[in-house]
Order: C-alpha cells, then structure tokens, then sequence
C-alpha cells in the first residue's frame, strides 16, 4: 500500500505547479515586457503543459471516484475519454517536453549560463523558483508515471505530434526574432546560422527521442509490475 495516494500527490503537485506560475508571472523582468512576453520561453510552456496535464490527473480522479458504481454508461464514456487524454498529454508533451527543459537546461547551464540562464536573472529569480522551473518537472512526471499506467498512441501519431510541437515552437521563436531582432535565448546569438540549422534539428531529434524513451519506459515500469503481481499469485493457486 502507497504511503500517499496517488490522487493526493496529483493535487499536491498540482498546487506547487500553479504556485510556481503564480510566482513567476508575478516577477517584473523586461523580458516580460517585450514581444511574446513569457510565452516565447519554452520553460513557461512546458509549466502551463505540467499544470494543465496535472489538471487532467486530477479530475480524471474526481470522475472516477463520482462514476465507480453509478452505472451510468454516458459518465463512463466521458470519463474514458478524459483517461485517453490524460494519457495522450502525458506521452505526447508532458513527458518529452518536460524532460527536454530538463536535461537541456541544465546541461547548457553547466557548459556556460551565460547562453541559457544569464547570472543577471538571480536578481529576479530566487534560486527555489529556478529549481521549480527547471529541476522538479522531472521527479514530478517520472512519480506519475510510476504511480499510474498510461497507454501510448501508435508510435506514428505519437511522433508526428512531437515534431509538430517541435516544429511549432522553432518556427515561434525564429518569428520572434524576425518581430524583434533579439533571439529568446542568448545561445542563439553566440552561433551562426548554419550552427543554428543544426541546433534546432538536434533539439527535434531530441524530442523525438525523448518521446521513445517515455514509451520504453512506460513499458518496462508496468511490465515489471505485472510479472512481480503474477509472482505474488502464483504461491496463491498452488
């Protein structure tokens, strides 16, 4: 038995997600200011994906603790159809956009953060809030992942999704440059254009990757599960 439900966790995780907004929407940085304001940055999107996902989770619990033994075959449906999405979010962004902010974050920041986290933005951002932005949108998702099994969209659709995702974000952020002349991300400014060519198909590789590797592990976590269940009963038919 689970030390904490897992609904309980959603909501828990689900509030620090809507505090983590709250707080950093409350920030008055000029990067704010400008074109696009806090949607150019693919961390605060990746934050309003998490929340909206954890959104999901949560009424998704709520239906299915109001539907269990009604009956009612309309509530069933729609709850079915609110699982299928949560489980769709799940692979298609929060997984694979969440892990890439991340794993890209901090491997940029560690090479030089300057080109990804100017030592500027200290002066706005407490380091509390960098890390709810950057380093708990991995144990968040993996502990959902862990606590409930997802099924994956044919591996097809799934990775056209991705790369649409992908593909939307590059060609918003090239657009912001045209619109402004600056790049949202001063990495950007450091390479030439062939660099960036190649910089934006490695992240939509990446993408791509991480959306395999959230398949994978999705697999493995319930297979396990599975057979260590058939362990347990196999003592019980003997």
């Amino acid at each position: 038995m689970a030390l904490v439900p897992c609904q309980v966790l959603r909501v828990a995780i689900l509030l620090s997600y809507c505090s983590i907004l709250c707080n950093y929407k409350a920030i008055e940085m000029p990067s704010h200011q400008t074109y696009g304001g806090s949607w150019k940055f693919l961390t605060f999107i990746d934050l309003v994906i998490q929340a909206v996902f954890f959104g999901i989770c949560v009424l998704t619990d709520l239906s299915s603790l109001l539907t269990r033994g009604s009956g009612n075959q309309e509530q069933e449906r729609q709850l079915k159809k609110l699982i299928s999405l949560r489980d769709w979010m799940l692979a298609v962004l929060a997984f694979p956009v969440g892990v890439f902010v991340v794993v890209l974050f901090w491997i940029i920041y560690a090479y030089d953060r300057e080109m990804i986290y100017p030592k500027l933005l200290d002066n706005f951002i407490p380091g509390w809030l960098n890390h709810g932005m950057h380093t708990t949108v991995l144990p968040f998702i993996l502990i959902e992942m862990r606590t409930s099994h997802h099924a994956y969209p044919s591996r097809s659709s799934g990775l056209a999704a991705i790369c649409t995702f992908s593909v939307a974000y590059i060609l918003w952020v090239c657009w912001v440059h045209h619109v402004t002349g600056m790049w949202v991300y001063p990495l950007l400014e450091h390479i030439g254009p062939g660099a960036r060519i190649l910089f934006f198909g490695s992240t939509t590789i990446l993408m791509n990757f991480l959306y395999l590797l959230g398949e994978v592990l999705n697999s493995y976590i319930w297979d396990t599960q599975r057979s260590m269940e058939e362990e347990k009963e196999k003592p019980k038919l003997q």
